[in-house]
């Protein structure tokens, strides 16, 4: 592996893909600077994360902290009938954390004289040498190499391809966790150790078991966390449901408190009607239940000169196989082995780096399309088909 000491990296954007990203890029010699916009740091945000093998890497031995200390564990693939019955009960091997589980390991292990939060990124130019970036607070950083892992509102997306859209999917995820101490025993008992699914026509819901809001691993005090997946038409009606409570348009996620009152009281009578008793009495207790948007986006190049994109700042995918939080691990650990294997060529190492990633982009993203499709509209999404596992690589994979 090349040593880049002596040079300089900056990340913009520290959540998972950019906390990742950043540690990568220091084990290569780098001094590396994160600046995330958000101006308190992001502990507690989001839900519920599927640890793919390549999420978990870093933990495999770089880490003050093991895996087995950041997730919970589940052994059986399960779907659930009108009255809970089983319906299909497969083998299934998988760990899932939270959002903010993750989110601190990473952040304790870069530590924070690095990290500086409030700083929006607002452009950035470049010479054959250096990277200059610019930030609404009038801070300027220049740099030997820039990753940007600002999500999808990326200021690198926008600067690249300014004409590029989101692609709509036809239908949200309402999320939501609830602690297992809140839930009957019968739905607790239905729901343990498993990967759930329960189907309707043009919806689906998937429920597992997570980390508690500080971390807790103890059964009780870890969370159930769903995604019920919910047509809605764009327009209108797309853009009633997300705005927020203060009158804001929330086009990506209305978060947990934001939503309109009348859509959770709408959404709890529907999982009532709708869903099995089990996930409807998880949806029901969900004191805070919130919106996000599914759709897709690619993106025709992830490179400019020194400039990297990396995670949903590229490629935002939708969340059926689980790939989200990998596909920007993916990223990460590809650049830390090209820049590695370049001597030192910081533009050959992208160069080199961009079209694996480019091709595993797209991939993903057209499998996904097809699982929604199957659930959401042509309503073929069946419990045997292998073809509708999880994974960043393909199915199981």
């Amino acid at each position: 592996m090349h040593s880049y000491e002596g040079s300089r990296a900056v990340v913009v954007g520290g959540s998972i893909g950019g906390l990742t990203s950043a540690l990568l890029l220091r084990e290569l010699g780098f001094t590396v600077d994160v600046f995330e916009r958000t101006p308190e740091e992001l502990d507690h945000r989001g839900g519920g994360i599927v640890l793919q093998p390549i999420t978990m890497k870093w933990f495999d031995g770089r880490s003050s902290r093991k895996i087995e200390q950041l997730s919970t564990h589940s052994s059986r693939l399960r779907y659930l009938g009108a009255n809970n019955e089983v319906l299909h009960d497969e083998p299934a091997e998988w760990r899932y954390t939270s959002w903010g589980t993750v989110y601190r390991a990473l952040l304790a292990d870069f530590g924070r004289d690095h990290y500086f939060l409030g700083e929006h990124c607002a452009g950035f130019s470049q010479d054959d040498d250096h990277v200059e970036v610019r930030f609404v607070s009038g801070r300027v950083e220049s740099a030997d190499l820039v990753v940007f892992a600002d999500g999808i509102s990326s200021t690198a997306r926008r600067r690249m391809f300014p004409d590029l859209t989101r692609q709509y999917s036809g239908y949200v995820g309402w999320r939501g966790t609830v602690r297992e101490d809140q839930v009957s025993r019968e739905t607790y008992a239905a729901l343990d150790d498993g990967l759930n699914y329960a189907l309707a026509p043009n919806t689906h819901i998937v429920i597992y078991q997570i980390p508690g809001w500080d971390g807790e691993l103890a059964p009780g005090a870890r969370l159930l966390n769903y995604v019920w997946y919910r047509n809605v038409p764009d327009g209108p009606e797309l853009q009633e449901l997300t705005t927020n409570t203060l009158g804001f348009e929330a086009p990506v996620s209305v978060h947990p408190g934001g939503v309109q009152q009348r859509y959770v009281d709408e959404v709890r009578r529907s999982a009532q009607e709708l869903l099995p008793p089990a996930p409807a009495e998880v949806v029901v207790t969900t004191e805070q239940p919130y919106v996000q948007v599914v759709f897709d986006t690619r993106i025709p190049g992830m490179i400019d000169g020194r400039v990297a994109i990396v995670g949903d700042a590229a490629f935002a995918a939708r969340p059926h196989a689980a790939a989200g939080t990998a596909k920007a691990a993916d990223d990460a650990w590809n650049l830390y082995e090209h820049l590695g294997a370049a001597g030192g060529d910081i533009p050959t190492a992208l160069k080199q780096w961009e079209p694996g990633q480019l091709e595993l982009g797209n991939q993903l993203i057209d499998r996904v399309s097809v699982m929604g499709r199957r659930s959401q509209f042509d309503n073929t999404w069946r419990a045997d088909d292998t073809t509708l596992r999880f994974g960043l690589y393909g199915p199981g994979v």
